[in-house]
């Protein structure tokens, strides 16, 4: 067999080619996460209400989540199925956690946290839906999906937290939101 028939080949040239970035980047982990940050410094008007105030917050979790599922971070990790995109018991675990600072209060930080699961079927079922055999392509697809549904549900877990931090004030000054993705094979 040739090089470019060997899958054993061409998965160690991938697995090499990995390790030689993690070791030039120095940080190993980098291409298991994808981040969105958003910062806003403009505080409401002072006879802002509630609900508007509400918006405040859930458009800067918005536009975090748009700057992550944007980012070229998430086609570093939509890249990595494509080596392996072919392996039917391939598994993948992770997580989107959405963060929300009050950094003129002194109120603790708001964390909401929601798993997710990409299984085989999963990959194979956007395979059809897109009509796209690149699992890079699908890849992205998927975990944008994944990265929408996790945003929307951590937030919804958080809302009673941010609902408790309007009634503190908390939110009349800086806030900063942090979407993260993070992503690990399963066994």
């Amino acid at each position: 067999m040739s090089f470019r028939t060997n899958p054993d080949r061409i998965l160690e040239s991938i697995d090499r080619e990995r390790s030689r970035d993690e070791e030039s980047a120095g940080r190993p982990s980098d291409d298991r996460q994808a981040v969105g940050r958003e910062l806003d410094t403009l505080p409401p008007p002072p006879d802002a209400t509630n609900p508007e105030r509400m918006k405040r917050v859930f458009r800067l979790v918005d536009a975090a989540y748009r700057n992550a599922a944007q980012g070229s971070e998430l086609g570093k990790l939509a890249a990595r199925f494509r080596g392996i995109g072919d392996i039917q018991h391939h598994h993948a675990r992770g997580d989107v956690s959405v963060v929300i600072q009050y950094l003129d209060s002194a109120r603790p930080d708001d964390v909401g946290m929601s798993p997710f699961e990409i299984r085989p079927e999963d990959l194979a079922e956007t395979k059809k839906n897109t009509g796209n055999s690149r699992p890079d392509f699908n890849a992205m697809k998927l975990l944008r999906i994944e990265l929408r549904d996790g945003v929307l549900s951590a937030h919804k877990k958080m809302e009673p937290r941010i609902r408790d931090a309007l009634r503190e004030r908390a939110d009349l000054g800086h806030l900063s939101v942090n979407v993260t993705m993070d992503l690990r094979t399963a066994g």
